[in-house]
């Protein structure tokens, strides 16, 4: 572009304000809208007409920045909070939250589980309807959720093992792998609670993804309080990111 063309200058900038807005409106929406899932839903809970929820309220801005670095071929190995998440990722639609709060046994309603997984418990699906694995390097995948806290922790750490072997192993780059993996570029992203930090399975794994030094990048949502009681009868120094600095890497 010509410096003595500023009419061009000015239009590029005036379409990038207008992508930026739109961008900004559309978040916007989706952290109210799934605000809006989290509030009906549970009247729906304490009303018994549906089953035990668990709601992601709170959480909406965090995760929805935390979907928009989530790639094509990266997975998730999170917990029962990450409906925004899986929202904003395009995984997830307000219909099918609500079909599996309350438990559609089909599974157009349900991808997740048809019905047989508590709410709040996400998956995607890796095989096709002929049973052929999907080409995964080409979606954004979620492996299902399980219900013993801090349960997802091995699998994240799995899950980012995997993609250094891809890294480093080059055999496994080849036709017969090329669903899984492109040259182990993927990522595991986690979520978990602070009050399942206390579980003996997070600090196994943290300090094993220190060790193996594997592409996972984890999100510990610091609410104050568990199920049950507050973080100073659960937590050393009452925050678990001081307890982690000892786990830095020099």
């Amino acid at each position: 572009m010509s410096a003595n063309n500023p009419s061009q200058h000015e239009a590029k900038q005036e379409i990038s304000f207008n992508d930026f807005k739109e961008i900004v409106l559309h978040d916007y929406r989706l952290a109210n809208e799934s605000r809006q899932v989290s509030l009906l839903g549970r009247k729906e809970v304490l009303t018994g007409k549906a089953k035990f929820g668990i709601f992601g309220d709170g959480k909406e801005i965090a995760q929805i920045a935390m979907a928009k670095v989530f790639r094509n071929g990266d997975f998730r190995s999170g917990y029962y909070r990450d409906q925004t998440f899986m929202m904003a990722s395009g995984l997830l639609t307000v219909q099918e939250f609500f079909a599996q709060l309350y438990a559609h046994p089909d599974v157009n309603a349900d991808p997740s589980s048809a019905g047989r997984l508590m709410n709040g418990h996400y998956a995607t699906r890796l095989l096709d309807e002929t049973g052929n694995w999907k080409d995964l390097t080409a979606l954004k995948n979620s492996s299902g959720d399980i219900s013993p806290t801090a349960g997802q922790m091995p699998r994240l750490l799995g899950l980012a093992l995997a993609s250094k072997l891809y890294r480093s192993n080059k055999s496994l780059n080849n036709d017969k792998f090329k669903k899984f993996s492109v040259n182990g570029n993927e990522v595991a992203f986690g979520t978990i609670g602070d009050a399942s930090t206390s579980e003996g399975l997070f600090f196994e794994a943290i300090n094993a993804a220190g060790v193996l030094q594997v592409p996972m990048a984890i999100s510990v949502w610091d609410d104050g309080y568990g199920i049950s009681v507050p973080k100073k009868f659960q937590t050393t120094k009452q925050s678990i990111s001081e307890a982690l600095k000892g786990f830095e890497k020099n």
